[in-house]
């Protein structure tokens, strides 16, 4: 299978790393998670630097009219695999969040965000790839800024309803800030090996409990 090189070159040029549409009938839903698979097990083999529309057009066995019809790109495709991931993660925080009444249970439920989110990317390597393309891509670090904002605001709303006097500006800084070192310490974990990895975390997870602990009671 092939394709007409200027074609080629104006989808280059077009790179958005946006869908083209979403499918609605069964049998375009179905070639729409086709697609994502294959690309999924290609990024877990090669990377997402090495992903290829031609070898997912040759592995899902599709023509490239129909991959293009709805992801004009593999900025698309790497984007639409993140957000699906990051559902998933949004789900865990809101979860573990919503059982926090007191600072007790701040400290238990960020401890169970981090254990949740390490043995997510240790049960998904293919996530660790397209994490690691949220921060190279420009395209893509859009993806990874809207995510880390949406923790941070939710926890936040946490720290606003146990501490309503404290000023709002310094809770956001504090939600922002742990959220993000909470991702840092994941993503550095993730780099080891299996044992040394959760002796990271655990470690990581003392270290914050008691770092935020101390802050939030002065």
């Amino acid at each position: 299978m092939s394709e007409q090189p200027v074609a080629t070159r104006r989808r280059q040029q077009e790179s958005t790393g946006q869908l083209r549409r979403i499918p609605s009938q069964q049998r375009g839903r179905e070639r729409f998670e086709k697609i994502l698979a294959v690309a999924a097990e290609l990024i877990e083999s090669h990377g997402s630097d090495g992903l290829k529309m031609s070898e997912i057009v040759e592995k899902a066995g599709l023509s490239f009219g129909a991959l293009y019809q709805y992801f004009p790109d593999k900025t698309s495709i790497i984007r639409t695999l993140a957000e699906r991931f990051n559902e998933e993660g949004r789900r865990c925080v809101e979860e573990e969040l919503a059982k926090v009444t007191d600072a007790a249970d701040l400290q238990g439920a960020l401890a169970n965000i981090v254990d949740e989110y390490y043995a997510f990317f240790r049960r998904e390597p293919v996530m660790r790839d397209i994490w690691h393309a949220t921060h190279t891509d420009k395209l893509l670090q859009q993806v990874d800024a809207e995510d880390m904002e949406f923790h941070a605001q939710a926890f936040l709303a946490v720290l606003v309803r146990l501490w309503p006097d404290r000023d709002r500006k310094e809770l956001l800084a504090i939600a922002r800030l742990t959220m993000q070192l909470l991702a840092a310490a994941v993503r550095y974990a993730v780099s080891l090996d299996a044992e040394e990895g959760a002796q990271a975390i655990a470690l990581f997870k003392k270290m914050q409990i008691v770092d935020i602990g101390r802050l939030l009671q002065q």
